[in-house]
């Protein structure tokens, strides 16, 4: 498995690696509202890091079915404060920041993130591709049916894993002609499929990196495809989190993208120890 550069730094992906959710927004589906205040995400930054988060994602934007727009520039200060908030507390930290916008990108990375993590794939700011050739950070490339406005308004696909995949294949096809060599692939969980569709990817998420030799991430958590198929609430959604996301590392992923860090490490540890 491929270790990614990150601005100077090695990352290593031999093993799973758990990326911490820091949503600085106050309509997010499940923290929304939280961490808006800088001792409230430097306490939970500090939490995260503590419980053995290897990456820091940080959003300024919503991107839940129905979310309002934030305007570029407030998001772009919003995570450029935090990031510097952030390395300032926590100089080693690994921080992607988690956004469509180039320009908030490009802001983020020059303040001291490490990786882009896009949930549009490039589509919601034609810009994005060349910006994060310049600015040479890995990617997250993730496929999303339509936009965050009308993703799950009855999404259709003949074969959901097959679709996916070949729009992530002609995705890192443009991104290596632009020079881009470190790519994660992310199928979307929740982003313009159904449940049964979320479900079929999981079931087969082994296949996206056997067939692009590239790094997967998984991002299931506390999603409605775990607490409306249970019919619980967001809140009470950790244990089914938990279940996933051991799917998940079965599956190949190389790193779980969760709100829950220290669960998550938890999953990690027993999935290793089992895989030897």
């Amino acid at each position: 498995m491929p270790t990614l550069s990150c601005k100077g730094r090695l990352l290593d992906l031999s093993s799973p690696k758990i990326m911490g959710i820091l949503n600085i927004t106050s309509d997010s589906f499940y923290d929304g509202g939280r961490y808006t205040k800088s001792d409230a995400w430097i306490q939970q930054a500090a939490k995260m890091l503590e419980e053995g988060a290897d990456i820091l994602d940080v959003g300024g934007a919503s991107s839940r079915p129905g979310a309002v727009e934030v305007p570029e520039e407030e998001e772009r200060n919003k995570v450029t404060v935090v990031i510097e908030d952030i390395l300032k507390r926590f100089p080693e930290a690994l921080i992607s920041v988690d956004t469509w916008r180039a320009s908030v990108a490009r802001a983020a990375v020059e303040t001291g993130a490490a990786i882009v993590n896009d949930i549009s794939a490039g589509r919601l700011d034609p810009s994005m591709y060349d910006t994060v050739a310049a600015l040479d950070v890995p990617y997250i490339l993730m496929h999303m049916k339509g936009t965050p406005a009308d993703m799950q308004k009855n999404p259709v696909y003949e074969n959901v894993v097959t679709e996916v995949l070949d729009f992530l294949i002609a995705e890192v096809q443009k991104l290596r002609s632009l020079g881009i060599q470190d790519i994660i692939l992310d199928p979307g969980f929740g982003f313009g499929k159904t449940i049964a569709h979320n479900y079929t990817l999981l079931k087969n998420l082994h296949v996206f990196g056997k067939a692009t030799g590239l790094p997967v991430l998984a991002g299931l958590s506390r999603k409605s495809m775990t607490y409306k198929f249970l019919g619980i609430s967001p809140d009470q959604a950790l244990n089914g989190t938990t279940a996933l996301n051991m799917v998940a590392l079965q599956q190949g992923a190389c790193i779980l993208r969760v709100h829950d860090v220290r669960e998550a490490v938890q999953t990690m540890r027993l999935f290793e120890v089992m895989s030897f």
